[in-house]
């Protein structure tokens, strides 16, 4: 069958999309395969993807359902990255299930609730909620196990995989990069598995990677921590900028309560340190990590939380149990499910002694390795000597779950990471742009007047309020009102490497304003928009930078973007 042009693709418009925003608006035998050398060693295609985090998977649909051809790499055995490697339950805004986010990722959530709907023993009244939250967590609409995110995204790219239009090198690790400082020709990575290193080629790559992996190996202009108030005007921002000052990221773990039982795991061997460390932040943390305690995020002042694996009422504390438990016991038949499952993404478990980024392999490995004891100490604080309602200490029933998160030793594949290398970009989002307080400023407007900054070249929206933990250098939380914000395509864009687009917490934002645009469903759109970018570009054989210049052109991507689903504006 002759390949139907790009632009007579784009006219089929929304039409194409009624069926599924996954599948392309060309005919699936037209799109071309990845290209395979005969020794394995070589592989080339449209777009090289690193990182097969949510950005990149969302980059990765866009891209082949738009035509092109595409290599994905992951550095876990696991796609989809905060959601499933990561184990953190999607953090999404009270208007998820209608607007603000793109039409993929709502498909993506409604075949997560299909998937328990299919293969779960769900009460009748759990099976006909139209919006079942599997885990009825206080964090999410949605809060559900790992696997089943990843059974999703696995069932979402198996046609294109069956024909080849996708190759997925799971347990790969981007080593080196082939770049003049204005393209990138290549990309090496090496198999976690056999050290075998396979060279990727493409006239297009995007850094999807948890840190920004490629942008120190392809030399493109970045930043890191935090800036000054004098560099960014903001009203959060320090006196001085720190580019080692990162948020602190947190090694999850899953846990269920087998009532009754004793499932006390060895005392880890740094639980003595982490019992008495008390955090060292310019404005004081309440105590030892290891108590159920932590820092209002807004006041900073002392604030207890609550704990029961049974569920049973903590006063008016929070209930860490419940906070992201990711599936519900009562939402399954009596008697099915021993206790409920519940996923440790707390304060408590927060690792803020040292920076990932940056930092030699060696430096990574030890604050890796000090995270994991922190939640390792934190789960045995817990099973030994947390305080219980009946006065006694500790919960010997709690059982961490490594088959929930697939690991031998029952804790995430990868770090949960907050903040990660940022592009120079054309453009960069700043706090007066999204932020609550200095919108008011800026505009002298407020209550139903106020929005955040209306960008002539959106292409997403997102909101989420900033959030952001103590950071590795002294910082303690940050954490204020921001507005229903657009995703501005020149954040998207490197200032001058050519073919080379981020997908993750790598766009143009400040420390301040990664805060809000960090999130799942706001990563996942800024990967859909890259991915479209580059088909668009490639299409009409102009570089990324000159849709955003070209009036006409830039016109008609964001048509083509509304046509496949993706919110370039708020309502109203």
């Amino acid at each position: 069958m002759k390949r139907r042009s790009f632009i007579s693709s784009l006219a089929l418009g929304t039409g194409a999309m009624s069926v599924s925003p996954i599948f392309a608006s060309t005919s699936m035998a037209s799109f071309p395969e990845v290209k395979i050398s005969e020794n394995g060693k070589t592989l080339e295609a449209d777009v090289v993807i690193a990182g097969g985090g949510m950005g990149g998977c969302a980059a990765a649909f866009a891209a082949l359902r738009n035509g092109l051809s595409v290599i994905l790499t992951e550095e876990t055995d696991w796609i989809g990255g905060q959601l499933t490697q990561q184990a953190v339950p999607p953090d999404e805004h009270v208007w998820i299930e209608t607007h603000g986010a793109t039409a993929l990722y709502r498909e993506f959530r409604n075949k997560v609730r299909e998937y328990y709907r299919a293969h779960y023993p769900l009460t009748d009244e759990a099976r006909s909620r139209e919006h079942l939250n599997p885990g009825d967590g206080a964090v999410s609409r949605l809060c559900h196990e790992p696997k089943v995110a990843l059974a999703v995204l696995q069932q979402m790219f198996a046609p294109y995989e069956s024909a080849r239009k996708i190759v997925i090198l799971l347990d790969h690790q981007v080593q080196n990069a082939n770049s003049d400082g204005k393209k990138v020709s290549a990309i090496g990575a090496k198999s976690l598995q056999n050290g075998v290193e396979v060279q990727l080629l493409a006239p297009y790559f995007i850094d999807a990677t948890e840190l920004g992996d490629l942008l120190p190996l392809t030399d493109t202009a970045y930043v890191t921590g935090t800036e000054s108030k004098a560099q960014t005007g903001e009203l959060h921002a320090p006196e001085i900028g720190d580019p080692e000052n990162n948020q602190a990221f947190t090694v999850c773990f899953a846990m269920d309560y087998v009532k009754g039982e004793d499932w006390t795991i060895p005392k880890p061997y740094q639980y003595d340190f982490w019992k008495s460390y008390v955090p060292d932040l310019r404005h004081p943390w309440p105590g030892s990590m290891l108590a159920l305690h932590y820092s209002n995020p807004q006041t900073l002042q002392p604030k207890m939380l609550g704990f029961h694996p049974e569920g049973l009422p903590t006063g008016d504390l929070l209930n860490l149990w419940l906070y992201r438990r990711i599936f519900n016991r009562h939402n399954c038949d009596p008697g099915f499910y021993a206790g409920d499952i519940s996923l440790v993404n707390w304060p408590q478990n927060d690792y803020i002694p040292g920076n990932l980024i940056d930092v030699s392999q060696e430096t990574f490995a030890q604050h890796v390795e000090g995270g994991k004891q922190l939640s390792l100490s934190l789960l045995y604080w817990l099973q030994t000597e947390a305080p219980r309602p009946d006065g006694g200490m500790g919960w010997s029933g709690l059982r961490l779950r490594p088959d929930v998160v697939g690991t031998s030793d029952g804790l995430a594949k990868y770090p949960y990471v907050r903040e990660s290398r940022r592009i120079k970009a054309l453009f960069t989002v700043l706090e007066e742009h999204v932020g609550k307080e200095q919108r008011e400023m800026v505009t002298g407007k407020e209550g139903e007047e106020l929005k955040s900054a209306e960008f002539f070249d959106s292409v997403g929206i997102g909101y989420y309020h900033i959030d952001l933990h103590p950071s590795s250098n002294g910082d303690n939380y940050i954490d204020f009102p921001s507005l229903p914000f657009q995703i501005p395509l020149g954040a998207l864009i490197p200032e001058k490497m050519e073919n080379l687009l981020p997908a993750n917490k790598n766009i143009g934002t400040t420390h301040i304003t990664n805060g809000c645009y960090r999130l799942h469903p706001v990563e996942w759109s800024i990967g859909e928009a890259v991915g479209m970018l580059i088909a668009f570009a490639k299409g009409k054989g102009v570089m990324p930078k000159t849709v955003r210049e070209d009036k006409g052109l830039l016109k008609d991507f964001q048509s083509l973007i509304r046509e496949q689903g993706i919110e370039t504006h708020w309502p109203g």
